[in-house]
């Protein structure tokens, strides 16, 4: 089964079974969400929706970051992995968006140039917050990818091209989404049954399954 076909098969199922896609990161505006994806690295969505609440109480604008010491943001930040990095991260990013005007902008070259935001966080806030078509690849997205067959997996730049290229520019900024609730519910990187996945048991290849299930 060729790529494109098997990606129209496996959206008509995501599609199915995941009609709407929240976001999983507290947020209310471009720059909260931005905060709460930069510091999503390496952390749970859970842990960071526990910790913005606070973070966002006293900084939820970057005005208000710029002004914290950055030892009273790693305070509030202390149980998100990497905290010493990103408080450092965050305040200086506050002080790069006011330097630009003070708003959050749905600019590529902008938002990469921000302290402590890569290309996947850049990613999610263009699609999440301004709706502009893209395709942020987290852990269980390059993950699945690999598993279905649709990229070889070498790394997350061709994962993502991969990606772009079977799906529908229109359904990028829904189905990223939509393959990383898959992931977490059905499709755990350990100690996964790829021969009783709704996915995995037709779209992994034989080989695929007999390396990961050890047969």
């Amino acid at each position: 089964m060729r790529r494109a076909e098997k990606a129209g098969i496996i959206g008509g199922i995501l599609d199915e079974m995941y009609p709407e896609t929240p976001i999983p990161l507290d947020h209310v505006d471009p720059y909260t969400l931005l905060v709460a994806v930069m510091l999503s690295a390496q952390t749970t969505d859970k842990k960071v929706n526990e910790v913005t609440p606070g973070l966002f109480e006293a900084a939820g604008r970057p005005e208000e970051m710029a002004l914290l010491e950055v030892d009273e943001i790693h305070r509030i930040i202390r149980e998100i992995g990497l905290a010493p990095t990103k408080a450092k991260n965050l305040r200086r990013m506050a002080e790069q968006i006011l330097e630009d005007g003070g708003g959050v902008r749905p600019d590529w070259d902008f938002l990469e140039s921000l302290a402590g935001v890569g290309h996947k966080t850049a990613s999610v806030v263009m699609s999440q917050a301004f709706g502009v078509p893209a395709f942020p690849v987290d852990t269980h997205i390059h993950r699945l990818a690999a598993r279905w067959g649709l990229s070889d997996g070498r790394n997350v730049v061709k994962t993502e091209g991969d990606l772009k290229a079977v799906f529908a520019e229109d359904t990028w900024n829904r189905r990223h989404l939509q393959i990383i609730y898959f992931g977490r519910e059905h499709c755990p990187a350990l100690r996964h049954d790829l021969e009783a996945c709704p996915i995995c048991s037709w779209a992994a290849t034989k080989k695929r399954i007999r390396e990961e299930m050890g047969g």
